[in-house]
């Protein structure tokens, strides 16, 4: 089955066509800078990579030249395209797994659009696109919080009045859940283990980070909340942070919340500490020296550290620590950092196998009781994946 995954931003268009029976990617590429001038079109067809400079107004204009380069290219012909599956960041209450796209799906997105407000509208502008481009595909939105809809009421739940919750979806939500869901079917399958069997920590670690707790394939934690702030030290997110942070902000220097809000999600985080968010500069920086690089990169491991303690209580055993994400799958220091010390809990690296692992592989000593994996992750494929499952269920 031939689907076409789309994953659309303020700004830009990903997209790849995937065969969900061998799992190839037969075209892939990013539509950037759309609305201005100097847009571009920037595609792979297997080993041939190719780039389009044009003008692009909006999401439409970037769907109906997606379109044209997938029929000029060859790549829906003989084999149409199966399904179309969408990225949506943010699916509040109502959806625990993927939908069919109709009138009313398009209509509860865009009633979570208070919840994800930086990234539902743009998710939702490339499914209006599509849908206007392509409607007589079937169309299928893949939500980033529905694998976290498992979580139990006494982690989803704050400690806030409970109105707040059943009137206004006030609560624990997650994200990265395609990701998660990935590589916990890839774990299980490297161990050896039926994944209903298989209690995991996975860490996705990139410039946005999470982690969960998965007890037999299904997510009972994870450390994004209501919104993608909570939780770990980002890029340039602040993570787990005292709410009266805030007041005090305002009282003692009059920041307004938008200012709060942007301080919190643009320029805290590494940003904040030493003034990058890329991991690689940051450890250049450290390297020359300098003191704020090295703090940053010491809070880094060590609030990772202290989530692993935590769901090592929360599942009460771990057949796996797994490592994903751009950072989580490259940086060897940090995975060194996050396991030091952690034998207690049977947890351990290799500095070997740690240096330069082929994904996805095992980092630790022969006979540690956990398993510590490097696993790529790879959303396209899951929720190509998933696509293909909604219009299979859809077929019976």
């Amino acid at each position: 089955m031939k689907i076409l995954v789309l994953n659309a931003g303020s700004s830009s268009v990903k997209y790849s066509v995937v065969e969900t029976d061998d799992h190839s990617v037969s075209i892939s590429g990013l539509l950037e800078r759309i609305g201005s001038a100097d847009a571009r079109h920037a595609y792979r067809i297997g080993a041939d990579n190719r780039q389009i400079d044009a003008a692009i107004a909006d999401h439409g204009q970037a769907l109906g030249l997606l379109f044209e380069t997938l029929t000029a290219s060859g790549v829906v012909n003989g084999q149409p395209l199966a399904g179309i599956g969408h990225r949506v960041v943010h699916g509040g209450e109502k959806f625990r797994e993927p939908a069919l796209i109709d009138a009313e799906v398009t209509r509860q997105i865009a009633e979570t659009i208070p919840l994800a407000p930086l990234h539902n509208p743009a998710n939702l502008s490339g499914i209006e696109a599509a849908l206007r481009q392509m409607g007589e595909i079937p169309q299928v939105a893949v939500f980033d919080t529905a694998f976290h809809h498992t979580l139990p009421d006494y982690a989803f739940r704050y400690a806030l009045p409970g109105q707040l919750y059943s009137e206004h979806g006030v609560r624990r939500y997650g994200f990265h859940g395609t990701s998660h869901a990935y590589v916990a079917k890839q774990a299980a399958k490297l161990l050896g283990k039926p994944l209903a069997d298989t209690h995991l920590i996975t860490l996705h670690l990139g410039n946005g980070a999470s982690v969960a707790a998965i007890a037999g394939g299904v997510s009972v934690d994870t450390s994004m909340g209501m919104t993608p702030l909570e939780g770990l030290m980002m890029g340039s997110r602040c993570g787990d942070i005292d709410p009266a942070i805030a007041f005090y902000l305002a009282r003692t220097l009059g920041m307004d919340l938008n200012a709060i809000d942007q301080l919190y999600n643009k320029a805290s985080g590494c940003l904040g500490v030493c003034g990058e968010n890329d991991m690689r500069a940051i450890h250049a920086k450290a390297e020359q020296g300098d003191d704020s690089a090295k703090l940053a990169l010491a809070m880094y491991a060590y609030r990772i550290k202290k989530y692993i303690g935590a769901y090592f209580a929360v599942l009460g055993r771990v057949d796996a620590l797994v490592f994903t994400g751009g950072i989580g799958e490259n940086d060897a220091w940090l995975r060194q950092s996050c396991c030091a010390d952690l034998t207690g809990l049977g947890i351990a690296v290799d500095p070997k196998l740690n240096a330069a692992p082929v994904k996805p592989t095992a980092i630790h000593p022969a006979g540690t009781p956990v398993a510590v994996l490097v696993i790529a992750t790879n959303e396209e494929l899951e929720i190509a994946l998933q696509t293909a499952d909604c219009l299979a269920k859809r077929a019976t």
